[in-house]
């Protein structure tokens, strides 16, 4: 028997089983452009204030630095599906990665908010291909039965670029300078873009596409998707449409949609193939995708906000509080992988969906002194429960797609993750608001003087300002005014999250609808 074995694990492997090193050497390559492109947008977004100061912005201007990313990333995204055909993987990545480089090296040079938000913008549409292309290769180049060890590998950066990203971010702005931020692209976005070039050879272009491209389709999808983005991203600061310019967005983002949908429908060689929803499975896993972008970008927000806000904490220690969640998704990737190949991946999504639920039930229970102790398990949970969902759902939506489909499906896959985002992170904050003024409104019924409990902390804070004579009495009211925007705050944070726990098991019951996609393993040759 141990001679059996032997020569059986001796044996080389059937030729449709086999990794290439040359592709394999070029897809970590590109894995590690897309990590530097995620994460680029979390790691700008925790030194805004840093930025604004340097460049002299006002704060009206600043968030621009991140709007202006997001608008053409979130464009850029569904167009590479096409570019790649066109122009094969090699060129719309080596192109796309060699931009991204080149626009942070000048955002790092940016002397005024005016470039600065120039920039970011062609960062983000350059840069904005990386991302599906990855994906679109993670299932085209290698054989099927080596999904369980490359999905893994793009789940895990996908996911761990955005967590980490506020940690990285202020420890480069603490220990230089905000220019960091984007000269730290530089030397990593030269090498991969020459290995990339160099080494990437999956596929063909196919210039023929370029006879009808859909001008009007991609001018449309623009409008239609660049708006939107603005609308989620201003709406929740400015009560949505009582600012004119978030109604006059909303507008051009529906008449947008009706003419792009229209092109989409008829045009001979449209832009975006949405039939690619056909599938039923695609059209799930895109579903699951969309919520996983509200846990993913909505918790990587609350979290941080709640240390910042009630805790206090500065960039540094909300990092250092926030690193068990990296820890457990770079420890849980790998055994994500193994189950995949071993068990029904329903039941994976159905057990991350469930680990983020208790996530979020647990912290429903929130109160100001809770510290990184009481949101370990928190944590723990949501580390896990990403990647248990990631991994799966990237499988179900485009592991069993045609190979001449995934390039196109690839980027409507990412684009679902990316709105799940943009529209959690606008519902999120518009919650937070409301729900903060109506516990404010609750919390001023009940402390008047009327009630000895008020009467009594009121003379016990003051009596703690005696020192500052006649400023005591306005400082103790102060101090209590300030201590009940504290605790509606807080209030405000527990029904938020009790909203995302009644999301998040509610679809973990949906998972029973998606058909069982084919078990990885065995045959199954990559397409090339």
């Amino acid at each position: 028997m141990a001679t059996a074995t032997a020569t059986t694990a001796a044996m080389p492997l059937p030729a449709s089983d086999k990794i290439d090193g040359r592709k394999l050497v070029a897809f970590l390559a590109m894995v590690f452009g897309m990590f530097m492109a995620i994460l680029d947008i979390q790691v700008v977004s925790a030194s805004l204030p840093q930025i604004q100061a340097g460049l002299g912005a006002s704060s009206d201007d600043i968030p621009w630095v991140q709007t202006a990313y997001l608008i053409a990333e979130v464009v850029m995204i569904p167009l590479s599906g096409f570019l790649s055909r066109a122009f094969s993987t090699r060129w719309t990545f080596a192109i796309s990665c060699a931009g991204f480089t080149l626009m942070s090296f000048l955002c790092g040079t940016a002397t005024n908010i005016n470039q600065m938000i120039v920039y970011r913008a062609l960062q983000g549409f350059i840069g904005g291909g990386m991302i599906p292309t990855v994906f679109a290769a993670a299932f085209t180049v290698f054989p099927r039965s080596k999904q369980p060890i490359v999905s893994p590998m793009i789940g895990l950066v996908a996911t761990l670029a955005p967590t980490i990203g506020p940690t990285v971010g202020g420890i480069l702005t603490d220990a230089m300078s905000w220019h960091w931020l984007f000269f730290i692209n530089v030397v990593p976005g030269v090498i991969v873009s020459i290995i990339t070039f160099i080494l990437v050879d999956f596929d063909k272009p196919d210039l023929s596409l370029l006879d009808n491209f859909d001008w009007t389709g991609l001018l449309s999808m623009a409008l239609f998707l660049g708006a939107m983005e603005y609308a989620l991203e201003e709406g929740p600061n400015h009560d949505w449409f009582d600012r004119t310019s978030v109604l006059v967005m909303s507008i051009l983002s529906a008449a947008g949609a009706v003419v792009f949908f229209i092109r989409v429908l008829t045009a001979k060689a449209p832009i975006v193939d949405l039939y690619a929803f056909k599938d039923s499975n695609f059209a799930a896993g895109s579903a699951f995708s969309f919520v996983l972008g509200i846990g993913l970008y909505g918790l990587t927000y609350l979290f941080p906000v709640y240390l910042s806000v009630i805790r206090g904490y500065d960039s540094k220690q909300i990092g250092e509080t926030m690193f068990v969640t990296g820890l457990c998704m770079f420890f849980t990737a790998p055994v994500a992988g193994r189950l995949m190949a071993k068990i029904d991946v329903r039941y994976m999504i159905v057990a991350g969906l469930l680990g983020f639920g208790l996530n979020t039930w647990i912290m429903t229970y929130v109160t100001h002194d809770w510290d990184f102790y009481e949101i370990l398990i928190p944590q723990i949970l949501r580390g896990v429960s990403l990647m248990m969902c990631m991994v799966p759902i990237s499988n179900i939506a485009l592991g069993t797609l045609a190979p001449q489909r995934i390039k196109n499906a690839s980027g409507l896959f990412n684009l679902m993750r990316n709105l799940g985002g943009a529209v959690g992170l606008a519902v999120i904050n518009t919650l937070l608001n409301k729900r903060e003024d109506l516990h404010l409104a609750r919390l001023g019924e009940q402390v008047n003087w009327a009630r000895d409990s008020v009467m009594e902390t009121y003379e016990n804070m003051k009596a703690g300002f005696s020192a500052f004579g006649s400023a005591a009495d306005q400082m103790t009211i102060s101090n209590l005014v300030g201590m009940m925007r504290r605790e509606a705050f807080v209030l405000a944070f527990s029904d938020v999250f009790l909203m995302m726990t009644i999301l998040f098991v509610a679809l973990s019951g949906a998972i029973f609808f998606v058909k069982r996609p084919q078990v990885m393993g065995g045959g199954g040759g990559g397409g090339h």
